[in-house]
Formats: C-alpha cells, sequence, structure tokens
C-alpha cells in the first residue's frame, strides 16, 4: 500500500496512516528500495562520488524530502550528497514539490525506541563503560564525538608513546589542504586540536595515557593502560599506524643525531640548517616532507626505489618543479656514514646496476609508509598477513562488539577524510550493538565547554622581555627568560625546546605545564621555539623537538629527547629537589 515504507518489516496498518506534516507518495521500485541508504552511508564515510552515483542510480529521487525527527543520528541520516541538513518539510536533491519520506512508518532509531522500552537493567551506573575507544587521530576523535552526542559518555585513550603521539599521523603534517570545510588549507596538528575541543565538547572523557593489554575474551571487555584497568561493553580500535624505519646498520647509532622520521618535528633543528638533507620515499609523505625542508636545508635530495613517485600528480609536479629538490630515482639507501657526534652522509645503490656511491647529507628523514599497530589485539581479533584488521559491514571485527576505524584496517585509502568517516561508521555501530544486547547507558549532556562558537581559554605563555619579566612566576617563554633564570633562579629549571610545526610538543606543554604546576615554586620553566632562538638551541645541541633540558645551579642534570611519561619527568625533578636537601642536613 501507498503508506507502507520501503524500509517497514511490519504488517500493514488498517485504515488511513496518521497524519504527517508531509504528503506520502507510493513505494518506490525496487532498485530505488535498495540504494536508499547509500547516500547517507556515503556521506558518513566521506565518499561524494559513491553518494553521487547512488542517487543517479535512484532515478535522483533519493533524499527528496528524508525528514528525520532530530536526535544524534539525525545529522548522518538526514543529508543529502550536498551535505546540506534536511528536516521536516524541506525539500532534497530532487527539489521538487514532492515530499517522499522513506523513514515515516519505519521503525524509531534504536536509541529512540530504547528511550521509550522499559527501564534497562544497566540503567544503574556499574562501572562499566558503554565504549572504550583507544587511539585518538580523525578516527579516534571522530568516533568520540558522535558516541559522545549519542550520550554514551564514551572513554578515550588518546594513546602517549606507542603508535606515535596522540592525535595520530597529521600531527606530524603541516599543511592539510584536502579537508573539506579549510578552502585555505589546515595544519595537522590545528585539525586535530580541533577535533579533539568537539570531542570533549560533547562530553567524551579523554585520557593521555597508553593501552598496555586488552583482553576480548572476557565479558565485558578488560581494558588496561599505564595507569587503569576499565571494563567496557563495546570497544572501537583506532590505534591507526606507525612510520616503518629502513632497518639499514648504523641506524640506531645515528637515530636522532642525524636520522628522523618526522621532517615536521626534527627539520628546524639548526644542526640542519642550510645543510644538504635526503628524504627518502615516493609517496604523498615522503614529497611533503621534501617540500618542507626546503625552509631550512640548502638542498634536499629525494630518494625513489623504483622509477616513479607514487605521489599524487599534485605533489609529484610541485616536488620535480622545486629548484631545491633533486629526486634519485632507482635508488636505495645501504647505510649511514659519520663519526661519534653526527651522521655525515649516506651509501646509495642503485637498484638497476648495482653502482654504489656516497651523497654527502647531514641528514636522513623516513617517508617510507607504516605499519599497523594491532599489537594488543594480535591472536584475539582476525588479522591479515600484513597485521591489518580484517572488518566486516559496519566496522565490526571478528569478535562481537569490537569495531575498527581508520588506518588500522585501511589498507588502501589512507586518507584523514575516510579515517574520519570510518570513526563515524563505528559509533553508530556500536550504539545499536548496545541497544540491540540492551547494554546501554545513556547519559546526560554535561555543561559544553565551547559555547555559542568560543572555546574554552587555555593557558597562553608570552614571550617575556626585560619589562614583561617576572621572576616570581613559574612559567615563561624565550631566551630573555632563559638567560634570567639560569643565572639567578634557585629552583630546578625545566626548559622545553618546541618547534611550531612540532604536533608532539603540543602533546607535551600540557604534561609539563600540570607537573610545573604540582610543584608549585620549586620549579621554573622556559619554552625556547628553536626557529625564533634558532642561536639559543644550537648552543644548547638540540638535534630535534621535543627536548627537556633539567638545571640546577647553572648544572645540566638531564636531557630528555622526544616525549615521556609524566612520571618520568617527576622522577628528575623530585631527584634535583632531593639533592638539594642533603647538604642542607648535613649543615644542621
Amino acid at each position: 500500500p501507498p503508506h507502507i515504507s520501503p524500509f517497514s518489516t511490519s504488517l500493514p496498518r488498517k485504515g488511513p496512516p496518521p497524519m504527517r506534516r508531509a504528503t506520502t507518495l507510493a513505494a518506490p521500485r525496487a532498485s530505488t528500495r535498495r540504494l536508499m541508504w547509500a547516500p547517507a552511508v556515503a556521506a558518513c564515510l566521506g565518499l561524494a562520488t559513491i553518494a553521487g552515483t547512488a542517487v543517479r542510480a535512484a532515478g535522483g529521487r533519493v533524499g527528496g524530502s528524508v525528514a528525520v525527527r532530530g536526535g544524534p543520528m539525525a545529522d548522518v541520516l538526514s543529508r543529502g550528497v550536498g551535505g546540506g541538513l534536511m528536516r521536516e518539510g524541506q525539500r532534497g536533491l530532487a527539489g521538487g514539490k514532492s515530499c517522499f519520506r522513506p523513514f515515516a512508518h519505519r521503525r524509531p532509531h534504536p536509541r529512540h525506541r530504547h528511550a521509550q522500552a522499559k527501564k534497562s537493567k544497566n540503567d544503574d551506573d556499574d562501572g562499566v563503560e558503554n565504549v572504550v575507544i583507544v587511539g585518538s587521530g580523525p578516527a579516534g576523535y571522530t568516533a568520540a564525538i558522535y558516541a559522545a552526542r549519542a550520550n554514551l559518555r564514551p572513554l578515550v585513550f588518546e594513546g602517549f608513546r606507542k603508535g606515535g603521539s596522540p592525535g595520530g599521523q597529521l600531527m606530524t603534517t603541516t599543511e592539510v589542504e584536502n579537508f573539506p570545510g579549510f578552502p585555505e588549507g589546515i595544519t595537522g596538528p590545528d585539525l586535530m586540536d580541533r577535533m579533539k575541543a568537539q570531542a570533549e565538547r560533547w562530553g567524551a572523557n579523554l585520557v593521555t595515557e597508553d593501552v598496555e593489554n586488552v583482553d576480548l575474551s572476557k565479558r565485558p571487555f578488560e581494558i588496561r593502560s599505564t595507569d587503569r584497568q576499565v571494563f567496557a561493553n563495546s570497544i572501537i580500535l583506532a590505534t591507526g599506524a606507525t612510520a616503518k624505519r629502513l632497518g639499514i646498520p648504523r641506524e640506531e647509532e645515528f637515530w636522532s643525531r642525524g636520522i628522523s622520521s618526522c621532517a615536521i618535528c626534527d627539520g628546524a633543528s639548526p644542526i640542519f640548517k642550510n645543510q644538504e638533507v635526503a628524504v627518502v620515499g615516493g609517496g604523498d609523505t615522503a614529497t611533503e616532507e621534501a617540500i618542507y625542508l626546503t625552509k631550512y636545508a640548502s638542498h634536499v635530495h629525494l630518494i625513489v626505489r623504483t622509477n616513479q613517485m607514487r605521489a599524487s600528480k599534485a605533489m609529484q609536479e610541485r616536488t620535480l618543479n622545486h629548484d631545491s629538490i633533486t629526486v634519485h630515482y632507482a635508488t636505495e639507501v645501504v647505510d649511514a656514514i659519520g663519526d661519534a657526534e653526527m651522521m655525515k652522509g649516506l651509501k646509495l645503490k642503485n637498484v638497476e646496476t648495482g653502482e654504489e656511491s656516497e651523497l654527502k647529507v647531514r641528514g636522513l628523514f623516513y617517508g617510507i609508509g607504516h605499519h599497523p599497530n594491532s599489537e594488543i589485539v594480535k591472536g584475539q581479533v582476525d588479522l591479515d598477513a600484513e597485521g591489518y584488521v580484517k572488518v566486516g559491514q559496519s566496522a565490526q571485527t571478528s569478535v562481537e562488539g569490537v569495531f575498527a576505524a581508520g588506518d588500522l584496517f585501511d589498507t588502501e585509502w589512507r586518507q584523514a577524510i575516510t579515517a574520519a568517516g570510518s570513526g563515524c561508521q563505528a559509533a553508530i555501530a556500536v550504539e545499536r550493538y548496545l541497544v540491540e544486547k540492551d547494554l546501554i547507558k545513556e547519559y546526560a549532556q554535561e555543561e559544553a565547554i565551547v559555547v555559542d562558537g568560543e572555546e574554552a581559554k587555555k593557558e597562553v605563555i608570552k614571550t617575556e622581555d626585560e619589562e614583561t619579566f617576572d621572576v616570581t612566576k613559574a612559567k615563561h617563554k624565550g631566551q630573555y627568560a632563559l638567560r634570567k633564570l639560569y643565572h639567578e633562579s634557585d629552583r630546578v629549571l625545566a626548559v622545553l625546546y618546541t618547534s611550531p610545526t612540532c604536533g608532539p610538543c603540543r602533546s607535551l606543554k600540557p604534561i609539563l605545564g600540570k607537573l610545573v604546576d604540582e610543584f608549585e615554586s620549586d620549579v621554573h620553566y622556559v619554552e625556547i621555539d628553536i626557529v625564533k632562538d634558532a642561536d639559543i638551541a644550537e648552543a644548547a645541541g638540540v638535534t630535534g623537538t621535543p627536548t627537556v633540558q633539567f638545571f640546577k645551579d647553572k648544572s645540566l642534570m638531564e636531557v630528555v629527547a622526544g616525549v615521556k611519561m609524566k612520571k618520568d619527568y617527576r622522577e628528575i625533578i623530585n631527584k634535583a629537589l632531593e639533592k638539594e636537601k642533603v647538604p642542607e642536613k648535613e649543615n644542621a
């Protein structure tokens, strides 16, 4: 009958349908029914091409006036290919006067159906999380946004050291030019900061910890991190992938002394300024790093193992047309050469002729791809030969209640937008799973962190000079403050060296900030930008960012490269303070 939805599984109603704002039409033909879901799913995955194909195949009427009654899922289910949100009574893609409503007689959405049902056995808080999201980046943060908007209050382990920085691979990316909504482009760290803030706004609970172990044999699932143990009725795995290394003989010897996997983090270091450097790889990552390094290096050599680059056409053109970049095709790195202090060059081999040669460069940066961070679920969910998680429909892994998103399972696309789309898909699948199993616990939304588009205020440390410097403050910035405190401070002095494009630096700053607050008047903290204060960084021997140096009474106590656990920095400070107390006791 005309008033029966093409998606309805119930028997026809007796009598006329209930009054609706929009007029219902006859059910579409079977081919249209099969395609009705395609635009919504495609929009969720960010695949506009698929969405457009689905609309054309359905005769241009799909989504003509899809009316959704609101709620968190309405944003997804009611978007056409153009991304415009349609509410009841609005026209869709067809633009005609008809208002076909395919969802009018469909069963309520699982979450709305649950709201009308009797009280769930899990309505009382039993200490079990609805969903734990392991990982961050576009996939993890998007999953957190959707799960939080569904009142699931997700717990997100952003990661800390395992698998890269919180925020994923985009934390080591400069300009992102193909993410929708940013016509002028946006840096990877800035994009991740915005996604994180949006997840927090809707009530996601984010913790900067590594997950050490996951036990999927138990119900609820058990998750152990570096600092806690939690249980969850569902899990979204969004651990992403980690940059590969070459594994050349002297790689460990020259790591952070010429060899790096992050040009964006370390390229601005004084040791590479006005020097020749090399990047190995032929994809978008390698070409992007080569172009970025031309800001600091005198010349960049791009070493490509094959006879052609795998990068996009746009990136290939930029690379080949750049006067400061030389591309070496059919070439591989055999080893690094140098002295006891720094790398000085590379041994290269032509893969076609076997001829070996040397290239004098001061730096080698890797852009050779990634491997999936699936170690924590190895032997518990199905993986392919390369370690990628196998998923079925709706991001479901081989274990019921465990879902995957992002580069952990994506062996083909590996884009920020597709990772975000898969995070959306996983979150919606989780909600449906929890409802189906009668495990869902809904939480009221707390007060938003972002109100009317204004972000919550963050602590900002301004660069100081002779007029603005205040020794009574614990946190400072710039070389003037460093010079003053080095000579005059009687506290432990912690100096953080950062660069503007360093993603891990952004993760470390709040950690050190909280640590300084713990010690109150016992620590002075200074931030040094190695680009603005290059002479200071060079004098300090900084070879990469982030780097933290600890001083006491003008003596260098410890140098910590990279991002460590808060407890590691705390131990260094406590050790310095304990040494200070020993002479006092002896004098007494």
